[in-house]
């Protein structure tokens, strides 16, 4: 190795920040841009490379830099990478002795296993320094001389988040990397507490970045080849730049603006996806956050997912734990992004909701998981679309409401009904509304080789797409919806080579199966499309298929 200092990605994810490859969070590139500043040149691994090939860390000796970004207060599952666990992180911490060392990011508010357990707040043993509040920052004032703490400053974050742009090229991914950006810290609802599990208000009142912020940092990283964007670092993307209290009005000339602006900075993007939108905003506000909602489509890119936390459908736990909006209001809302969004393009959706439900919140009884189904069929049956439903247990943290008032473990059987139904009841029948047969999805990457490959598009909550051949992770291709799991799509080759594909992948195409698949492997080659359907019948896919 030739860098002197490194950074060892171990991975984070927040209520309104994602760092599991193959996303990379803000936190990795202004500490790249600060390691700069300060004479290093920075090196970059990621955890799940650090388990592969040990020595990648342990290269490192006597006045060398080691700084490590990691931790979860929201409990997820995930495909393109696993989160350092703390066990891992103590390992490193012990085996990284020569170099100086320092960690930082969500860590530092506690670590859990997983949703249903109280975080643990505790030291970190091993590292020299433990960076507290903005990584980059504590991490600029302990180079300096000072504490390794420090708040989120933009005026500091922004230069070094242009001047770290580049440490994206090293990632594993790359140039399929998906670079989460930062658009303000905190919470408007911090001032009535926030809700009860939340870790956002931790940071504070909403401190917004700017475009011009925003842009230059977009433009670094398109230089140095990044292409896939998401507008994700945030509770709700439909109040940025915008005041009034808790729930503040959306301001939509300032979001086409924002949208504008990154556009003109990478001209030739291939993904501009959003996350986080507060469900209550659209309640309160519903002709401005339907405009801003019109802006955010006419400036991204199809396949868009708007994540509402809905948390549950019992308005008692609403009210016990000052959550932001009513069953209704979510109702509203989600009508509201399907008016707006849920036209197709290219044949998927604009931007369609996604929901989140927490289970173990305060004042949950057994008519929670009652109210969550029923909430459910209402949706499904009002013929509204939903790309995708969330169910985990709450992750409490010291300082959150949750901590001491919880429900964590009380309805365990309930809680794993309700998720086994809402998977064959709702999520399944979404999917095949959402991906009908034939539906093509552009570019999915495989990310798991083997038979099947699966692999996902580039994107905010993208589908994972089964392919039932043996591919090489990192190959990129077309593939056409030919069949649905509930979770997941199974999907072909696009164009179809019908006289190519091997029997086993031919009875994928709709109403084949395995003996008509037989029947025309026999009959193969086919010239033209009559000559097949003369075998097969009518399919619904014979628009992608090739002779």
């Amino acid at each position: 190795m030739t860098s002197d200092a490194l950074i060892i990605d171990g991975y984070v994810d927040e209520p309104a920040c994602l760092g599991v490859a193959p996303y990379i969070s803000p936190y990795i590139r202004e500490v790249a841009g600060v390691l700069s500043g300060h004479g290093y040149t920075p090196g970059y691994v990621t955890i799940d490379q650090v388990r592969a090939d040990p020595a990648l860390a342990a290269g490192y000796g006597r006045g060398d830099l080691v700084v490590m970004i990691a931790g979860l207060t929201v409990p997820g599952a995930y495909i393109g990478g696993k989160p350092a666990t703390l066990t891992e992180i103590q390992q490193l911490g012990t085996l990284l002795r020569g170099p100086t060392t320092a960690i930082g990011g969500p860590i530092a508010f506690g670590y859990a296993p997983g949703g249903g357990r109280k975080a643990v707040r505790q030291a970190i043993a091993g590292f020299d320094a433990t960076l507290s509040g903005s990584p980059a920052v504590a991490l600029d004032a302990w180079l300096s001389g000072g504490e390794p703490a420090g708040a989120a400053d933009y005026s500091l974050t922004d230069p070094w988040s242009v001047a770290g742009a580049g440490i994206v090229a090293r990632h594993p991914a790359f140039p399929y990397v998906m670079c989460e950006l930062e658009t303000a810290t905190g919470c408007s609802r911090a001032t009535v507490g926030g809700c009860s599990f939340c870790t956002e208000p931790f940071y504070g009142l909403p401190r917004y970045r700017s475009i011009e912020g925003i842009a230059e940092e977009v433009a670094a990283l398109h230089a140095a080849g990044a292409r896939h964007f998401r507008l994700g670092r945030q509770p709700d993307l439909l109040a940025y730049q915008s005041s009034g209290g808790e729930f503040p009005a959306p301001r939509p000339e300032v979001l086409a603006d924002l949208f504008s602006a990154v556009r003109e900075s990478a001209p030739d993007l291939k993904t501009l996806h959003i996350d986080n939108i507060n469900p209550g905003t659209i309640a309160r506000h519903e002709d401005a956050a339907r405009a801003a909602l019109e802006a955010i489509v006419a400036g991204h890119t199809p396949g868009d997912t708007a994540a509402f936390g809905m948390e549950t459908a019992d308005p008692a736990v609403v009210a016990a734990n000052n959550l932001k909006a009513m069953p209704d209001d979510v109702f509203r809302a989600i009508e509201v992004v399907n008016d707006v969004g849920g036209r197709r393009t290219r044949g998927i959706p604009e931007l369609l909701p996604g929901l989140n439900f927490i289970v173990g919140l305060a004042g949950e009884t057994p008519a929670t998981f009652d109210a969550n189904e029923a909430f459910l069929r209402w949706v499904f049956d009002a013929g509204l679309l939903v790309r995708r439903v969330n169910i985990r247990q709450v992750m409490p943290f010291e300082g959150t409401a949750a901590y001491e008032e919880n429900t964590i473990g009380l309805h365990d059987a309930r809680f794993r009904a309700f998720k086994e139904r809402a998977r064959r009841e709702f999520d399944e029948p979404m999917l095949r509304r959402v991906f009908p047969a034939g539906t093509v999805l552009r570019d999915v990457v495989i990310e798991i080789a083997g038979r099947p490959s699966f692999g996902r598009q580039m994107g905010s909550y993208p589908i994972l797409v089964g392919i039932p051949l043996e591919l090489r992770a990192g190959t990129v291709l077309d593939a056409v919806v030919v069949d649905w799991g509930m979770r997941s799509v199974t999907a072909l080759p696009c164009p179809v080579e019908v006289n190519t594909l091997p029997v086993a992948v031919l009875r994928w195409i709709p109403g084949i199966g395995k003996k008509r698949a037989a029947t025309i492997a026999a009959r193969r080659p086919f010239g033209s499309l009559d000559e097949f359907r003369k075998v097969a019948g009518e399919t619904g896919i014979e628009g992608v298929m090739k002779f």
